[in-house]
């Protein structure tokens, strides 16, 4: 597909990390319900990613899963071929339109006992990563396209043991500023959505499985509930749909009113 005519092709593919579980995979299915193709990328559990991947085709859509660790920076240029690669045979094109960068794990630790190597290895897939894959994708995003990064609530309020995965949220909050006024001129829209705390198996399943960390969740949160997967990746999605084209540079909390 010439670039002309792929610039007047309505079909939308999106590149969602992290897409084979959790948020992600609920974020992919939504945005396949809003009929965009999808690749999404998964760090070890190839089976979810093809169960994912199986998901979406049943909704008519096209989907693809790439392995990635986003905390290993010296991947991405392989990454980014694949990605090429895969836009001109499966597609026929040389562009994708949204990237969401959801990818991460959690780290419970107080401050005083959190060790070097733990801190590093957030750092790598929750700012570094974020920071450089979605530079080394950008010749590959579309003018008019769109980025979501995903942060937490722990950016805005403060939990103990959380002090390094809430301070690595912010510094994506603030670059996420920085992407909408760099990326402006091209017509990108850039956007952050601050999940609140979710039933997911993030982080060994805390939220959804701790009987008192889900009450005190629910007695923290003005709508009286955990949130669920299907609070956010249709929020998501819906950020993503043309409607939404005029908004850019915001911190868009998903949480129910938590810790208000």
């Amino acid at each position: 597909m010439s670039t002309e005519t792929e610039a007047k092709s309505t079909q939308k593919i999106a590149v969602v990390t992290g897409g084979s579980r959790g948020l992600g995979r609920n974020t992919a299915v939504s945005l396949a319900k809003r009929g965009s193709d999808v690749i999404l990328t998964y760090h070890a559990n190839k089976a979810e990613a093809d169960a994912a991947v199986a998901e979406i085709e049943a909704l008519g859509r096209k989907a693809l899963a790439l392995q990635l660790d986003t905390g290993d920076i010296a991947a991405f240029d392989g990454f980014v071929a694949k990605v090429r690669q895969a836009l001109a045979e499966t597609w026929g094109r040389e562009h994708f339109d949204h990237l969401v960068n959801n990818a991460g794990i959690a780290l419970y630790s107080s401050f005083a006992e959190t060790k070097e190597e733990d801190f590093d290895r957030l750092f790598n897939i929750h700012f570094k990563g974020v920071f450089f894959l979605t530079q080394k994708l950008l010749p590959l995003i579309k003018d008019g396209g769109r980025i979501v990064n995903v942060s937490s609530g722990l950016a805005r309020f403060s939990l103990p043991g959380l002090s390094a995965y809430g301070s690595m949220k912010g510094a994506v909050e603030v670059l996420t500023r920085y992407l909408a006024k760099e990326l402006g001129p091209r017509g990108i829209a850039v956007n952050v959505v601050a999940p609140g705390a979710i039933e997911t198996d993030f982080g060994g399943g805390h939220v959804r499985d701790d009987a008192k960390t889900n009450q005190f969740v629910a007695s923290s949160t003005a709508m009286g509930r955990a949130g669920l997967p299907d609070d956010i990746g249709p929020m998501i999605a819906s950020l993503l749909a043309d409607e939404n084209r005029w908004v850019t540079g915001q911190r868009i909390e998903v949480s129910g009113g938590m810790l208000l």
